[in-house]
């Protein structure tokens, strides 16, 4: 990746820029799960006897207008995205300078199979690990019905989680920080410490986790200017964690529920 600084004036403003477009993404939701842990942590019960819940439904007893929310919020989760591209645009940049960019797409394909597998494993021993421990919250990817269209509207709600987490705050937000001249190394822990904060609700964890995650996934972006892998990566982890627990959930007993 190129290296340059700004001017002073135009440096304030990709600030703002950049300060809004990252609080309209995760920015407040990362607040927000802060200050959920905290109340975790305030509660009498242990962590691992609450439970945080990730796909929820929005009309219960009202499949067909529950269908219709998730689809809504789904496709707010890719408005930042959205923004992006319209700031892009405006700025006389395109979107390969955040990383998106379709050559090579079968090696992001390998890359992100990999990434995810390695990953994936990962995390679910360290979460089990940390249930046990009492160290996080008992995680319930989904507590959607049991209606036709659960398994597709998770799938979508993943590859948009994914597409919203890693052009936002991986490749666009290097980018800026890159740009107003921030160290490679520090601009990485900011990159992913805005990602583990936002899934902070799910207990240590989740934190630690994403953490590790947002900087390999950061110092990956670095080193190729690409994120066509890690959205490879964080949408196969999220269809497993989503669809996975939907389908065993109640069936094994080593997953908590």
């Amino acid at each position: 990746m190129s290296s340059f600084v700004l001017a002073p004036p135009r440096r304030r403003l990709l600030t703002l820029e950049t300060l809004v477009v990252v609080s309209l993404a995760l920015g407040l939701s990362a607040a927000r799960s802060v200050l959920s842990f905290v109340g975790a942590l305030l509660s009498p019960d242990r962590l691992s006897e609450q439970t945080a819940q990730l796909n929820g439904s929005l009309a219960p007893g009202r499949p067909l207008l529950d269908l219709g929310l998730q689809l809504v919020s789904i496709v707010g989760l890719l408005l930042p995205v959205a923004v992006v591209v319209v700031v892009a645009g405006y700025s006389g940049e395109s979107m390969a300078s955040f990383g998106v960019r379709s050559d090579r797409w079968r090696a992001d394909l390998a890359v992100g199979l990999g990434a995810a597998a390695a990953v994936g494993g990962v995390g679910l021993a360290g979460y089990l690990l940390a249930h046990q421990l009492g160290y996080s919250l008992t995680v319930v990817p989904t507590g959607l019905p049991e209606t036709w269209w659960r398994i597709p509207v998770l799938v979508l709600a993943a590859a948009a989680n994914a597409v919203l987490e890693e052009v936002v705050v991986v490749g666009y937000l290097l980018r800026r920080l890159e740009q107003l001249g921030w160290p490679a190394g520090r601009a990485a822990v900011f990159s992913a410490t805005v990602r583990a904060s936002y899934h902070l609700y799910q207990g240590l964890a989740g934190f630690i986790g994403n953490l590790l995650m947002g900087l390999v996934f950061a110092r990956w972006f670095q080193r190729t200017g690409r994120v066509g892998a890690l959205v490879v990566a964080h949408t196969l982890i999220d269809v497993v964690a989503f669809c996975g627990y939907a389908l065993l959930a109640g069936h094994v007993s080593w997953l908590p529920i």
